[in-house]
């Protein structure tokens, strides 16, 4: 039982409410209630976020590509910076970062994630014994830190548009079609040890990084469930695959794949009006990492268009240069204010912005990791996050506006309390296995850092 003093349930803000939670899904939601002994008292309850984006090893890459070489810097360069630090990693090390970033995920009020995961192989490209090795890491990390995974193994076939060989610095990627499909077979064995709630799903890395034979045998192999792929980030990614199959990325991805509402594509920066209204009415998700497409100079999101034609979107920390959910937010609408010189831009009509950034990412995150939850409401898992309205950065605000200070005046601090799929895994602001996981990713770092 959990008792809250406000609550953002699924029917709006509501006042003294009990929870219910069995078996991780929310059972009951009674309001205008009194506390019992033995409940779980917080002040006020909103639905925890996904994370529906991750790359959890780049964490430990956090002020290393921060130094400008001589010419200009941008996300080619950081890549090639990136595959060098992959040469050094080995199953241990992933596994102690991957726990580490969930815990700062949970800390931050995420209560799942999406690891879009395409490190598989040894330094070089041979396989470990066991195909499934990483993902197993990756499925250890969860275990250990309860939080809620949808694992997504990436297929990473070629180096760039036009099915060029891997580069030296992908081969731990690389898989045809017919691996990749026993890879996610030991991925799927290995997630399901943990919780009900998680699952495996599937990433096409790229276009650049497949082809349109490959991308369709894989999803005739796997033809439910969520399916993740990076589209149009960088206007070089565009060029090439435009010049390749002569359309641009997301038209291309439209026109000739079944995009549904399963479908989440990561990033969509660089996209026509046309396209953004396209996307938008496929059901699809747009995946925005706001810190990492500002940290790696990708340009923003269309963000106006496509909240007007009704697009879902979530929010993930892709790069892990910095986990906050308060400031992916923020950063959302701070860059279209950057673009549009305006103010109050990620919302339709009139609004609280806030609220709009903070109930959209999480319904388009539920909906991109395949997971019953974005609000509070019976039948749903109980992804739930506490946060303190008597906070500094909230006491001076009613409950309608809430949203607005967590969003654009709060740090993560506030957060108190989070729930994945019922796992009480963060108390008071702190991770109930953090001394622990800390530990271990210190002893890692200490001996990846003696490697390089």
């Amino acid at each position: 039982m959990i008792f809250a003093k406000q609550a953002m349930l699924s029917t709006g803000w509501a006042q003294n409410v009990r929870l219910t939670v069995n078996s991780g899904v929310i059972t009951a939601v009674d309001a205008d209630q009194t506390s019992q002994p033995g409940d779980v008292i917080v002040d006020t309850l909103l639905p925890a976020l996904a994370n529906l984006h991750s790359h959890s090893f780049q964490r430990a890459m956090a002020g290393m590509t921060e130094y400008r070489m001589a010419g200009k810097d941008s996300f080619w360069t950081w890549r090639d910076l990136m595959y060098r630090f992959t040469a050094h990693l080995t199953p241990e090390h992933i596994e102690a970062i991957a726990a580490f970033v969930f815990l700062e995920m949970q800390e931050a009020g995420y209560a799942s994630v999406g690891e879009f995961h395409y490190i598989h192989h040894q330094p070089g490209g041979t396989p470990y014994d066991d195909l499934g090795e990483l993902s197993s890491r990756i499925a250890a990390a969860a275990a250990i830190t309860g939080i809620g995974l949808t694992h997504l193994p990436v297929l990473y076939t070629y180096g760039g548009a036009g099915q060029v060989a891997l580069e030296p610095g992908q081969a731990r990627f690389g898989n045809s079609v017919d691996r990749f499909n026993e890879l996610v077979a030991c991925a799927q064995r290995a997630v399901s040890k943990l919780p009900a709630d998680c699952r495996v799903g599937i990433a096409p890395h790229s276009l650049r990084a497949t082809s349109p034979d490959d991308l369709a045998a894989v999803l005739r192999a796997h033809p439910a469930g969520p399916t993740h792929i990076h589209i149009a980030e960088q206007p070089k990614e565009v060029a090439d695959i435009s010049a390749w199959l002569g359309a641009r990325p997301v038209e291309w991805l439209l026109d000739n794949v079944d995009v549904t509402n399963d479908w989440c594509l990561i990033h969509a920066t660089h996209m026509t009006t046309g396209e953004t209204r396209d996307m938008a009415r496929s059901g699809a998700v747009a995946g925005l990492c706001p810190i990492t497409e500002a940290n790696l100079g990708d340009g923003p999101f269309n963000g106006p268009a496509y909240l007007e034609a009704g697009g879902a979107f979530g929010i993930g920390s892709d790069s892990n240069v910095l986990i906050s959910l308060t400031e992916e937010l923020r950063t959302l609408e701070y860059s279209q204010r950057l673009r549009d010189v305006a103010r109050n831009v990620m919302v339709v009509g009139e609004g609280s912005v806030g609220e709009v950034l903070y109930t959209g990412a999480a319904r388009g995150g539920a909906q991109a990791l395949g997971r019953a939850s974005g609000e509070i409401a019976v039948g749903q898992l109980a992804d739930l996050v506490a946060i303190d309205s008597a906070d500094p950065a909230l006491c001076a605000l009613p409950t309608h506006q809430l949203l607005d200070g967590l969003v654009f005046a709060a740090k993560d601090r506030i957060v108190t309390d989070v729930w994945s799929a019922g796992r009480h895994a963060v108390k008071g602001g702190r991770h109930v296995q953090r001394d622990q996981i800390v530990d271990g990713y210190r002893s890692a770092m200490q001996s990846l850092m003696a490697s390089l």
